[in-house]
């Protein structure tokens, strides 16, 4: 069910830029997930949100992977995966069963999740129903409970899912061209060859997965609360905070409540990064995430 993909890597992927093997994995609902899987030792797994893919935490596997192994899937509808146009395809409870099924398929044990943005809840999701296969947890500007109380993520939701949103997504690539530069503490670091892997992960015709989740931030809350009440089987394993000050989605208040969520955190906070801190600090994020695994 996995193997080499030379022949389908599409030309716009920088062999440079993306040092890595592309491999795919048929899910049990048919799709193709992209992945890779680099090094050997304790496994982390880079678990990506909208509108990003694997190519985002290339920095971190690159230098990780001579000590650990670092595994990074792309969820379907995004990076080199299988495309749907059905939208319950793109719930993030369907994103999270393919995930499990992909971790199984590995057997992927002792395992530290590193989770940005939507990645948080599909990763917790893992680690409330599979908390014996998971070590560490490492969250970056993410959350994992309700949030259709709060206006900052009501109005988001809101005008991301209305007619004018999806036509702005699905029609001009908003989430990649607009809303990724205004989430980075300094745009310079989204190079255009930066930039062209994201713009051409997400074509035209095949944003439907970027398009549904905005929808979901509200839509999903059932699902969210299921995972936080659980949140006992993943509160008390070693943690670690990495989180940009200059965020346009997650603040401080989002970090505040992992504080008071998981018992055995450790924070790091970049007064000068935004949303994509695999992007924006990998380096300052390396030795971090290194002495973070030796401790815990």
């Amino acid at each position: 069910m996995t193997s080499p993909a030379e022949a389908t890597r599409p030309e716009w992927v920088s062999d440079s830029m993306y040092p890595f093997e592309s491999r795919f994995f048929d899910a049990p609902d048919g799709h193709r997930m992209h992945y890779v899987d680099e090094g050997e030792g304790s496994p982390i797994v880079f678990v990506h949100g909208n509108p990003s893919w694997s190519f985002e935490f290339r920095h971190l596997i690159d230098g990780l992977r001579d000590e650990f192994r670092c595994i990074a899937p792309d969820h379907v509808g995004f990076g080199l995966s299988s495309r749907s146009t059905h939208r319950d395809e793109h719930h993030p409870a369907a994103h999270a069963e393919r995930f499990a099924a992909l971790l199984e398929h590995l057997d992927v044990r002792d395992a530290t999740l590193f989770l940005t943005d939507w990645g948080g809840p599909i990763g917790l999701d893992f680690a409330r129903r599979h908390p014996e296969r998971v070590a560490r947890i490492v969250v970056a500007n993410t959350w994992c409970w309700p949030v259709s109380d709060d206006r900052h993520f009501r109005m988001f939701s809101f005008m991301m899912r209305s007619p004018l949103g999806q036509f702005l997504i699905k029609r001009f690539n908003f989430f990649v061209t607009q809303v990724m530069p205004r989430a980075v503490g300094d745009k310079a670091v989204l190079t255009p060859e930066v930039m062209d892997h994201y713009r051409n992960a997400q074509p035209r015709g095949e944003r439907a997965a970027c398009a549904a989740l905005p929808g979901h931030i509200i839509g999903a809350s059932d699902w969210l609360a299921s995972i936080w009440r659980d949140r006992a089987a993943f509160a008390d394993k070693p943690a670690l905070a990495l989180w940009g000050l200059r965020d346009i989605a997650f603040r401080r208040q989002e970090l505040e409540q992992w504080q008071a969520a998981l018992t055995d955190l450790e924070v790091h906070e970049f007064e000068d990064c935004g949303h994509f801190l695999a992007e924006e600090a990998p380096n300052r994020i390396l030795p971090v995430l290194r002495e973070f695994m030796r401790r815990a």
